[in-house]
């Protein structure tokens, strides 16, 4: 069915559409890469196609051959320079279900969180050990998240599959503890696995005051799907990341309303 005719172009209503899902993903990864480092590159690579293509109208030949060989092997370029990125995204795809695909996809399209359930005195479990430790100005992050979460395919950390208790978080973040330096990843209402390396982000617009905690929360919340909460050793405060955005400095009341909001409890 057309819906109107351009000269001898003939424009149907799935034109329309299929150019407004390519530029909604343009937007995604617009999103995603603004403030990296692979957007420079992204940027630059594109400049290169936009010179070469100005050469090739001019008919420079020696520019045009010249800039056709890096735009000949652009795609095998890309791949070698993103080849971190790949590779997680394919091992991503290969290891996780239908559904893990869809969990993937649903951090871009829905940015709430979508973890079982825990009950209220299990939060405010945590909640204690996050602000007794931020006394103490004991460094600890905290990962909320699911089994398909992309930061979890290097399968790395000690696994522990406990209960959820105040004692147990505060042990393991005690500066004397062999797992004090990694990060403790929470799953439903079992902690899931300590000393957890994570992907610190690349991010240049990182102020330089934040250490590797938080450049590794906010890393994983850029390519994952869940949440980190962060307590700094050098100062005590507590830090909430999710989607890749830091947010610093917060009280009890707001790190109480964070875990409601990961553990889908409305209060």
């Amino acid at each position: 069915m057309f819906l109107f005719d351009i000269g001898f172009i003939n424009i149907r209503i799935l034109d329309i559409l299929d150019i407004l899902i390519v530029a909604y993903f343009l937007y995604l990864i617009y999103k995603l890469l603004k403030g990296t480092i692979a957007f420079n590159i992204i940027i630059g690579v594109l400049l290169l196609y936009v010179i070469w293509w100005i050469v090739n109208l001019l008919q420079m030949r020696l520019l045009v051959l010249l800039l056709g060989k890096f735009v000949a092997f652009g795609v095998i370029i890309l791949i070698i320079i993103f080849q971190p990125e790949v590779r997680k995204f394919l091992l991503y795809l290969g290891n996780s279900t239908l559904k893990g695909r869809f969990t993937f996809l649903k951090k871009y399209f829905n940015k709430n969180l979508n973890i079982q359930t825990l009950n209220s005195d299990k939060i405010n479990e945590i909640k204690r050990a996050i602000f007794d430790m931020a006394k103490s100005k004991t460094g600890a992050l905290m990962i909320f998240t699911s089994y398909n979460d992309p930061v979890l395919t290097d399968k790395n950390g000690t696994v522990i599959n406990g209960e959820i208790s105040e004692e147990l978080l505060e042990s393991i973040f005690n500066k004397h503890t062999p797992l004090h330096d990694g990060a403790v990843i929470i799953i439903d209402e079992k902690i899931y696995t300590a000393g957890t390396i994570l992907p610190v982000s690349s991010n240049p617009n990182i102020p330089k005051k934040y250490g590797t905690r938080h450049r590794a929360a906010i890393g994983a919340t850029e390519i994952g799907e869940g949440a980190a909460i962060i307590v700094s050793e050098e100062t005590g405060k507590v830090s909430y990341a999710f989607g890749g955005v830091l947010e610093t400095d917060l009280n009890e009341d707001q790190i109480f309303s964070k875990l409601l909001k990961i553990f889908n409890i409305n209060k």
